[in-house]
């Protein structure tokens, strides 16, 4: 299997420093599935095209992680 690249986007850098230890935990182990599988995340239409949002859960609390992909890289765009 291939190394797959995963660039931050400027707000995606600043939402990941707000987090808590836990939350960056989940928000880790969210990014490591996207990467392992880009189409878990639904795809938006319109504008935001070729854009995808993951959905998991924090602390009872529902996070979003929205990224692009292609088959060599992963760029995470935004996380609330």
């Amino acid at each position: 299997m291939r190394d797959i690249a995963v660039r931050q986007m400027p707000a995606f850098k600043r939402t990941y420093k707000k987090l808590h230890l836990n939350q960056k935990a989940a928000v880790d182990d969210a990014i490591r599935a996207v990467v392992q599988d880009p189409l878990l995340g639904e795809v938006k239409k319109g504008d935001l095209a070729g854009v995808y949002v993951y959905k998991f859960d924090v602390v009872g609390q529902q996070m979003l992680l929205a990224y692009e992909w292609d088959p060599t890289q992963r760029l995470l765009i935004r996380g609330t």
